[in-house]
């Protein structure tokens, strides 16, 4: 270590919210060079390289051949599939010297796409499974938690080309199982969720979500049944229609001062007969949409009063429509729309698009705005009264809502997006016509699928996962070094053993890092607790009488073993 290009920092860097942040760069394993931008240092690399490793080992057991894109892309593949807008400003764009739009790839999928249009003609060369381990790059409006969220990452991108769907459900389930088997080396905790494909586009999409408290994804589970699905993919249960012939006809009633759920609710109740809550009110808000080279577009979002809108689920359910809040200006310029008073007729008497949640259905009654200040509808009927232009997913998903499947009631855990998986069809296939020879002589264009790992990602995530108060604990399929050799004992004889030590154990095929500084033994064991070495090997006072320490990093046990039977426990430490 003596030698090692390592700095410990005894505090926690000014900018770090997260555990992995603040470890990875007391370690010495990372550190920043812009927001979102981070140098790797020699410890941080090998545990990069070691994920490398596994994810490249189990990709090749399901027949992925490894190949090597750019990162600095032309603009023209990215016109054809529209994702040079789609994109927005998360996208990195440059020009060279003469003027031609370039990129920063933010995903692969237009390259792939084209390398196998110019280079397979036939069905007989089908299946293919082709992947990269590549620097992407993506503008994150505020990126955050060091590695877990930077504008630069690693990731692994597959993609499996087939002649028809059944061979994409095959790769496309290929490449799920080989994702829980390099998670599970990883000693990584994770759950598999639907969720949406976003800006990918296609179908079939899961994401693999490693839990932890700083991720920022909410997911929802049924425990009865084992459902589990991100926010944005959860699908809700639509109630049956309801009669409405003998409802009463809708009134409009003053309702001054009631411009908020809570303050509509409480008329209600000093001024009706009977009990109402938020749920008995239907909330409007508006939007605003335009779609990639659109205009914008006001649009209305009812959704029960007691649950807000969830704008990620909105994103999720209008991609890769943009969406923004009304502002005053948008207000001013439609004085139809009355602030805390708006209602559906007129939305629809002005041609304003309406969307509402699913529990709005045929014959449900409710407390909603007259459009008018001070002004509210009672008994107002979907179906009858007003005719919405069709239902979204945007509202507010809470614990104890049902699961879509009908199992049970859901609850909610937040997770660290590290996988995601989408059967594509031929979204992109179609954009570049890529096509095959079929068995009978005929084009046959191929289907697509996409598959993500967050690699540097990972590195993050081990770290969340698995460190403790005192710092970084490693598996040992990523740990930089698999033992970590503390010489804590001057003697000069003690020294010499340890390095015979380590020499031993490297012939035995373990990599050792020695701490041979002249630092205190204090120093030393702090520091081997914060770099988080699986095994750590301790030379100290016992040597004298013939014994050295095994500590498992783990679970903290320490046993002493002789001198001259260390190589030996110390290699079934490591490798146990």
């Amino acid at each position: 270590m003596s030698t090692l290009f390592l700095r410990t920092l005894r505090d926690d860097p000014a900018d770090a919210e997260v555990p992995s942040h603040k470890l990875l760069v007391r370690a010495g394993y990372i550190r920043r060079v812009a927001p979102g931008v981070y140098s790797w240092l020699p410890l941080g690399l090998r545990v990069l390289k070691a994920i490398e490793n596994v994810v490249r080992e189990e990709m090749n057991a399901i027949g992925g051949q490894e190949i090597l894109l750019p990162a600095l892309l032309p603009r023209e593949p990215y016109d054809t599939t529209n994702r040079w807008t789609e994109y927005g400003d998360s996208l990195f764009r440059l020009k060279d010297r003469k003027g031609a739009d370039m990129l920063l790839g933010p995903t692969h999928e237009e390259l792939f796409a084209t390398l196998v249009k110019g280079e397979y003609s036939s069905y007989k060369d089908m299946p293919v499974i082709l992947y990269q381990i590549q620097t992407k790059y993506r503008d994150e409006e505020r990126p955050r938690a060091g590695i877990l969220r930077g504008r630069e990452f690693v990731m692994k991108d597959a993609y499996s080309f087939d002649l028809d769907d059944d061979g994409l459900k095959t790769a496309y389930n290929a490449h799920r199982e080989a994702y829980q088997k390099i998670f599970e080396r990883l000693r990584i905790e994770y759950v598999i969720v639907a969720a949406t494909s976003g800006a990918m586009g296609g179908s079939a999409s899961e994401e693999f979500l490693a839990e932890s408290a700083v991720g920022e994804d909410t997911f929802v589970r049924c425990v009865e049944s084992g459902y589990a699905a991100n926010v944005e993919a959860v699908i809700t249960r639509a109630p049956d229609p309801l009669p409405y012939d003998d409802l009463p006809a809708a009134v409009v009633h003053d309702t001054p001062g009631t411009p908020t759920i809570d303050s509509l609710v409480d008329w209600a109740n000093a001024t009706l007969d009977g009990q109402y809550t938020g749920a008995d009110t239907l909330k409007n808000v508006l939007v605003k949409l335009r779609v990639p080279g659109g205009d914008w577009e006001i649009t209305g979002i009812g959704v029960p009063g007691d649950r807000e809108v969830d704008f990620k689920r909105l994103e999720a359910s209008v991609e890769p429509a943009e969406v923004e809040l009304l502002t005053d200006a948008d207000f001013a310029a439609n004085p139809f729309l009355v602030k805390g008073y708006i209602g559906p007729k007129a939305l629809a008497d002005n041609g304003i698009r309406y969307l509402v949640d699913p529990r709005v259905v045929e014959g449900t009654s409710w407390i909603t705005g007259a459009d008018e200040p001070g002004r509210h509808y009672v008994g107002l009927v979907a179906g009858r009264d007003f005719t919405p232009d069709g239902t979204v997913e945007a509202a507010e998903i809470r614990d104890g809502d049902p699961s879509p499947d009908g199992a049970g009631p859901l609850v909610s855990a937040k997770g660290i997006e590290i996988g995601h998986i989408f059967q594509l069809g031929q979204k992109y296939t179609d954009a570049f016509e890529v096509d095959v020879l079929g068995e009978n002589g005929k084009p046959v264009r191929l289907t697509q699928g996409s598959y993500g790992v967050g690699v540097s990602r990972l590195v993050a995530v081990i770290a969340e996962q698995s460190h403790d108060d005192k710092g970084l604990r490693w598996p040992k399929s990523v740990a930089p070094f698999a033992v970590h050799l503390v010489i804590a004992n001057k003697d000069e004889a003690a020294v010499a053993g340890a390095e015979q030590l380590a020499a031993d154990l490297d012939a035995a095929g373990l990599e050792v890092l020695l701490d041979d500084r002249k630092a205190s033994p204090g120093v030393k064991f702090k520091d081997a607790e914060l770099l988080g070495m699986p095994t750590v090997v301790v030379v100290g006072r016992g040597y004298a009488n013939g014994t050295i320490e095994i500590r498992d990093r783990f679970t903290g046990e320490a046993t002493e073993v002789a001198v001259d039977t260390a190589v030996d426990a110390v290699v079934a430490a490591a490798r146990g």
